[in-house]
């Protein structure tokens, strides 16, 4: 992954973007170092356009025996070689920033993306998609902006040299006029049957990570129920519809290549059986016979120049257009236009919908057995109220809060919480670090003896999702995770129901010690929960 600290400025995009308006953004976001590149790119290609011509000059240099002008032109070559060297390393360096822009500015987009867009990610789009888009996408929209000083220096490089034509022969100057962009557009009709195929080709490969992505997750099931052979078949058949997929691709690009060496290379030998003539002829001479040569067999660099960036941008238009998909999908809870601001201290929680008043400063239990949940998401604002209904944040309606304060203030931790792979002393230490310490978190969750049982203690590299240690090891890890952030309101929602009895009593104890004078929310129904709690809420009623 793109380092997230390379300085890659943000992309101005419509509300709505299209691929083409996309990739328009991502050019304009570096527009001094695009037109940069197209300037060295012109410095870089015109050398391979005058080279000809200046040895076509020094060949009749020779033929008339003039010995300093033959230096002279040997001199000249000699400079254009030089120059089209240190503008070649240039542009060389351009053109890979230029790929880092493309690639590292779309990939910061979709990540901040989907971090707005957060849990609701997972109904709208599939893990291979997003995989896809950060791996492969992310290339071909890098290709796509790197490909500009190359194209622009050909383009100009061809326009000289079908001026130099004109200007020593009208004919030779009309047939590479004509027949160079009349090859490009041969080239045409073999560009949307490969537009089409690439795009198949990314919706495969998304299907192929997504299945490899599931059969990761769930490993563990499938060995416990002997599914391996099935879904190594089913995987194999997705694999292999990639694989097809890809070659029919290659056949596209296979039949572009050869179109952009054939039509071109007609287009040369035209010229060269031209020029030959009207050298036999008199009309020129052995010098400018070979300057033609030299200048038709350049003309094959144009074209190619011209192919590679319609193919990088029709791959770029492809992969735009998942971008601006992803980047279309919209968070399920929307920030308020005009936040309100949370009152400082300990807050208040009430939800009209269910009845729960949660007073600022004491642990509150709620029992409502499964219903439980969907009070829990509502308060902490991971699901709005049915209509009609509201939850009041210390007084203040949960949605007229922006969620970057409310996930601040208030922190809500579930059972099922997911770990990421990496040091356990990173992942336990919060953002923003509180009054409680990482070992006073494990101390109340209970969790000391998990990390002394580990080779290296806090700090041993925990793989993805705790695989490491067990369910209700990793349930006191959750739970100290939770318990270091010092939220001024902390959900919990059935922190301890895979511990043992005599583990949650220690557990209860010290977590309202240790959360004495803030507001805390347990969603358990546990007697051991409701035995230190300040407040009770039942579906009979409150207990206080």
């Amino acid at each position: 992954m793109l380092s997230a600290t390379y300085p890659f400025p943000p992309l101005r995009l419509p509300a709505r973007p299209s691929a083409s308006r996309f990739l328009l953004a991502v050019f304009r976001a570096r527009l001094g170092s695009v037109l940069g590149a197209a300037a060295i790119g012109v410095f870089w290609a015109l050398p391979g356009a005058l080279l000809p011509l200046v040895v076509g000059q020094g060949i009749g240099a020779i033929s008339a025996h003039d010995g300093a002008a033959v230096w002279r032109w040997a001199l000249a070559a000699a400079a254009l070689g030089v120059v089209q060297t240190l503008t070649g390393t240039w542009l060389h360096f351009l053109n890979y920033g230029l790929w880092l822009h493309g690639a590292g500015s779309t990939q910061r987009a979709v990540s901040e993306h989907t971090t707005r867009v957060g849990a609701g990610l997972r109904e709208k789009t599939t893990t291979g998609n997003l995989v896809a888009i950060s791996t492969t996408d992310i290339n071909h929209i890098g290709n796509t902006v790197e490909m500009t000083g190359r194209a622009f220096g050909s383009l100009l490089a061809f326009v000289v040299v079908a001026i130099w034509l004109v200007s020593t022969s009208p004919l030779l100057g009309v047939v590479a006029l004509v027949g160079v962009p009349v090859a490009v557009l041969g080239i045409g009709p073999l560009l949307a049957p490969l537009q089409k195929r690439k795009a198949s080709q990314r919706e495969k490969r998304g299907d192929v990570n997504a299945l490899g992505a599931d059969i990761v997750s769930g490993l563990r099931i499938l060995r416990g129920i002997g599914g391996e052979r099935r879904f190594f078949a089913r995987f194999r058949e997705t694999s292999q519809r990639v694989r097809r997929s890809g070659i029919e691709v290659g056949q596209a690009e296979a039949w572009l290549a050869a179109a952009e060496i054939a039509l071109p290379g007609l287009v040369t030998v035209v010229i060269t059986w031209l020029g030959a003539r009207l050298a036999v002829a008199g009309s020129i001479d052995v010098g400018q016979l070979v300057a033609f040569y030299g200048v038709s067999a350049f003309l094959i660099w144009p074209v190619t120049a011209a192919t590679e960036a319609v193919g990088s941008i029709t791959s770029g238009l492809v992969a735009s257009r998942k971008v601006v998909a992803l980047l279309a999908i919209r968070p399920k809870l929307a920030d308020p236009e005009t936040p309100a601001r949370l009152p400082e201290g300990p807050l208040e929680l009430a939800d009209s919908e269910s009845g729960v008043r949660v007073a600022p400063g004491r642990l509150t239990v709620v029992d409502f057995g499964a219903d439980g949940e969907a009070v829990a998401d509502r308060l902490a604002r991971f699901a709005d109220p049915a209509e009609g209904e509201e939850v009041l944040v210390g007084g203040i309606r949960a949605d007229q809060v922006a969620l970057a304060e409310l996930r601040r203030r208030v922190v809500y931790a579930h059972n099922q919480d997911i770990w990421f792979s990496g040091v356990l002393r990173e992942q336990l230490a919060p953002a923003r670090a509180g009054d409680v310490s990482t070992t006073e978190a494990l101390y109340a969750a209970d969790a000391e003896d998990i990390v002394e049982a580990l080779p290296q203690g806090v700090d041993e590299v925990i793989g993805e999702r705790g695989r490491e240690v067990s369910g209700g090891q990793r349930q006191r890890l959750n739970l100290a995770r939770a318990l270091a952030t010092d939220a001024d309101v902390l959900v919990l929602d059935e922190p301890t129901s895979a511990v043992d009895a005599h583990t949650e009593a220690r557990i209860t104890e010290r977590v309202a010690a240790l959360r004495r004078g803030k507001t805390t929310v347990v969603f358990s129904q546990s007697p051991l929960w409701t035995h230190v709690a300040d407040e009770v809420f039942t579906a009979k009623g409150v207990t206080v």
